[in-house]
């Protein structure tokens, strides 16, 4: 893991979080990034029929005084959008995190049940992100407006039903964890759940010393949009004619959009890696074939699947 963009201290005035939102088209992605911004800003499933293709970026201040940079992305775990279209999207992603990640949040919803695309959640986001991330990584649980109808705690909802995936997500990434209503419009809730999702982002930062989260892809690109823009001074400082000067940086911008795309291709060649261990470990299947007393055959099918301690999910 590499890391960059150190603050000691508290909040630099200077200082933004980048904020990136993953998770799957329906969880309510762009609407919590729009209770973190303060308005609507994002585009969500719920007020229109398009939905995040593309990754967004909007800055704010928040009440705390947080200088927030929040990025959507689009549903990493739809069948729809081909393994191809993501890594282009997470590579533009990482174009927009100057100085890092500071936090990955993931949305999952306690409105529906865990999709099977969800299970790769694990996959998905090391392929993406590199093999440290989880260490930022905070849960957000949409759907608080649900629960609270049911009477009932996010452990609670939590204990009763929790895939195993969950478990292990929600322990890799430190029990980092926030229920969000995002329906609300009760300002104190909305400031009070804002303000915990601010804190473990603080607690993260503290966590690694201030330093916000990069991998080797992350500092290729920055050292390609480097690159590019020295190019770019050096043209300008000649005298060269318009008509040359604007040729031969649409030859730099194409040669610089290349080496994005071979980023991306690496990164779609280990997302499909990922996607289909994940597949192989879900269909793999093995039988045992007996006989009951009778004579009767009988065959049993088991699913290898992590063990799981007690009967429900205790992650807390």
């Amino acid at each position: 893991m590499n890391k960059g963009g150190a603050e000691q201290g508290g909040h630099s005035s200077k200082q933004v979080e980048n904020i990136v939102l993953v998770g799957r088209t329906g969880n309510g992605k762009s609407a919590t990034g729009n209770s973190l911004i303060g308005k609507r800003v994002f585009v969500s499933k719920a007020h229109a029929s398009g939905v995040t293709t593309k990754c967004q970026t909007h800055e704010a201040v928040t009440k705390d005084g947080h200088r927030i940079n929040v990025i959507d992305t689009p549903g990493l775990f739809d069948i729809a959008l081909s393994a191809e279209f993501i890594s282009k999207e997470i590579v533009r992603c990482l174009t927009l995190a100057e100085g890092g990640i500071h936090a990955v949040i993931l949305v999952l919803s306690a409105r529906t049940r865990m999709t099977q695309e969800e299970e790769s959640t694990l996959s998905t986001l090391q392929a993406l992100f590199g093999s440290q991330i989880l260490a930022y990584v905070i849960v957000v649980f949409t759907g608080g407006d649900v629960l609270k109808e049911n009477n009932e705690t996010l452990e609670e909802y939590l204990g009763r039903d929790c895939p195993a995936f969950i478990r292990e997500v929600i322990k890799l990434s430190g029990n980092r964890m926030v229920l969000f209503n995002n329906r609300t419009h009760d300002e104190g809730k909305k400031a009070e759940q804002v303000h915990k999702l601010l804190s473990l982002v603080d607690k993260i930062r503290k966590t690694h010393h201030g330093e916000a989260y990069t991998d080797d892809m992350y500092h290729e690109i920055k050292a390609e949009q480097h690159k590019l823009r020295k190019q770019h001074e050096e043209l300008e400082s000649k005298n060269h004619p318009v008509d040359l000067v604007s040729l031969m940086k649409d030859k730099l911008q194409a040669s610089y959009q290349e080496k994005m795309d071979q980023m991306s291709s690496t990164m779609e060649k280990k997302l499909k890696t990922a996607l289909k261990e994940q597949d192989n470990m879900s269909s793999a299947l093995s039988a045992t074939v007996g006989f009951l007393p009778d004579g009767m055959p009988t065959v049993s099918v088991s699913v290898p699947m992590k063990p799981l301690r007690g009967g429900h999910c205790s992650i807390l």
